[in-house]
């Protein structure tokens, strides 16, 4: 496989198949049962028999194994060699193994694409902006989408000052020591903790439910922490910028999930051209 200098593994990346090493044991029936439902809701599909499905940047393979349940033959890859790890772990133990490819490979990598072909459904859920180069990542994404077939992404907020700010503290842990990296996920801990207490505080005034210890797509909020405060590199984009630089290539826009202007991740499924557009 190509080495893209934009995704080197070193001093400028976070460990990602690290963390989702350790997430993978905390993994259960209910957390999957989750993946599976933030996909049907998104897709718009109950159902994904007889549909191709790639998982870009696969990290733990939560939603490779939620796609496979829903009957998709699924095709999973990432950069991160403990990423792959993890999703082959996950596949091993949770299953059907069938149908199911898990594999090394980078979305910047032109030569490892061109292997591929094109899939039904395209899923990257906050990779692309980690990868050195998310604008071409998104590009190559949307290249390996069937016509007619569905690009489900999600992208980082741009914020403007804060994202900056996030910039240089996710920097700031890549480059740092075990103590540096330990003060910079206890303050993130803190910091996120006091916003959450607030926010619960007013859901409760106001009779909104308030969320239980799961995530909604089946995630763990102390490894989503640590993927936060050390995720790098680190680009973001406003929901208009994802809007025109797929529809400048023909993709139409199907479901929208915004943070609304807030810190997160903006979700997006389009749906390919029946035609690429050169």
């Amino acid at each position: 496989m190509t080495t893209h200098p934009a995704e080197a593994i070193g001093r400028d990346r976070f460990a990602f198949g690290d963390n989702w090493l350790k997430f993978i044991e905390v993994m259960d029936e209910r957390r999957i049962e989750q993946a599976m439902g933030s996909l049907t809701a998104a897709l718009g599909i109950e159902d994904l028999s007889g549909r191709s499905f790639l998982d870009v940047g696969c990290g733990s393979g939560l939603f490779s194994l939620a796609a496979r349940r829903l009957g998709a033959r699924v095709h999973s890859f990432d950069y991160d060699p403990d990423s792959v790890r993890a999703c082959a772990s996950l596949r091993d133990r949770y299953g059907p193994r069938s149908d199911w490819t898990v594999e090394q490979g980078s979305i910047l990598d032109e030569a490892y694409l061109a292997t591929l072909g094109t899939f039904d459904i395209v899923y990257s859920w906050g990779v692309l902006h980690h990868t050195g180069d998310m604008w071409r990542a998104i590009g190559a994404a949307s290249a390996l989408t069937e016509p007619g077939g569905s690009l489900f992404i999600s992208i980082y907020n741009d914020q403007g000052l804060a994202s900056r700010v996030w910039w240089r503290i996710k920097r700031k842990y890549v480059h740092g020591g075990p103590l540096t990296r330990k003060g910079l996920v206890l303050a993130g801990r803190t910091y996120f903790t006091t916003r959450t207490t607030v926010a619960n505080m007013a859901k409760r005034t106001f009779g909104e439910p308030v969320p239980g210890g799961v995530r909604g797509r089946g995630m763990s909020k102390g490894h989503d922490l640590v993927d936060w405060i050390g995720g790098f590199p680190f680009e973001v984009a406003t929901p208009e910028q994802i809007f025109r630089f797929l529809h400048g290539r023909g993709f139409q826009l199907r479901f929208l999930k915004t943070c609304r202007g807030g810190l997160g991740c903006n979700e997006f499924v389009f749906t390919a051209p029946h035609r690429m557009r050169a």
